[in-house]
């Protein structure tokens, strides 16, 4: 059962990049990011109440503030780079999460580590840099500018996973999940009507029907139901195995990518190498 689980969530994950390509055809990254995150909130407002009542007080504000480090930034800052990098470059790029989880928790957060991580940390940035700045004909500047976005997100991503380990551990995984994506509902909200989704012809139209089911599939689906898939398997296989997802999850955007018809590079296929070999000693 563990296994059957573990492979839907890399599926499910891996899949999340070309999703976000296929929304931004018709719609701005803003409204993508925007609706992805509503339908992930409301699907966790059924357990709002129950969650609320289980959690301290005191732990209340870190989850929301774990929220916005952790899936509301990040989702506007893929949607914003894949306006102009492939999918599934931004599927390579995620895997540097780990790296950057390591490094921050040793800058800010008194983590002490091993030679081995170090070695893994330096090997990470090294495919990070292979993939931005080897290109065939020299350094793209546009493409390296955009990138930068992915790394972003991922620098977001490893801060909440050190927020949430040193501020909320006696916060089940499902409750900090509930509070934290109701929490970005409202912000979401105002931000969707701040782009003119609710008063542009297009909405009417229908020319943005497909845009919203994929960022309302996002949602529900690769934020709201992997959530809970990625919970179940810390609780019943233990956190480094569900951890392991992210060695699979850039094989399948790269799968996505090459399926859509995207340019892979030899270049780009050796840095993702590169970087999957830092992961895996820095998780050692």
């Amino acid at each position: 059962m563990k296994w059957l689980l573990f492979f839907a969530l890399c599926f499910i994950w891996g899949s999340s990049f070309i999703l976000i390509a296929e929304g931004l055809e018709t719609m701005s990254p803003y409204q993508v990011a925007s609706i992805r995150i509503i339908f992930a909130g409301f699907c966790f407002l059924p357990l709002l109440g129950k969650a609320i009542k289980e959690t301290p007080k005191e732990a209340i504000k870190p989850i929301v503030i774990s929220g916005f480090l952790g899936s509301f930034f990040p989702a506007f800052f893929f949607c914003i780079a894949q306006t102009r990098i492939d999918s599934s470059l931004a599927g390579i790029l995620n895997a540097l999460t780990p790296i950057f989880t390591i490094a921050i928790g040793i800058f800010f957060f008194q983590l002490q580590i091993g030679w081995l991580k170090w070695i893994g940390i330096f090997i990470g940035f090294v495919g990070m840099l292979i993939i931005n700045l080897g290109g065939v004909h020299g350094i793209n500047y546009d493409h390296l500018a955009y990138s930068l976005f992915v790394l972003l997100a991922t620098i977001f991503y490893g801060l909440n996973v050190n927020v949430v380990n040193k501020y909320v551990q006696n916060v089940t995984p499902l409750n900090i999940a509930t509070i934290a994506f109701t929490s970005l509902i409202l912000p979401s909200l105002m931000i969707l009507v701040a782009t003119g989704y609710f008063s542009d012809p297009n909405l009417v139209n229908g020319n943005w029907t497909k845009g919203t089911f994929i960022a309302g599939f996002l949602g529900i689906i690769n934020t709201g139901v992997a959530s809970v898939i990625f919970y179940y398997l810390m609780k019943k296989a233990g956190p480094v195995f569900a951890s392991t997802v992210t060695y699979i999850i850039p094989f399948v955007a790269l799968g996505w990518g090459l399926y859509a018809g995207e340019t892979v590079t030899s270049v780009q296929l050796g840095g993702m190498a590169i970087i999957l070999l830092g992961v895996r000693l820095a998780n050692k």
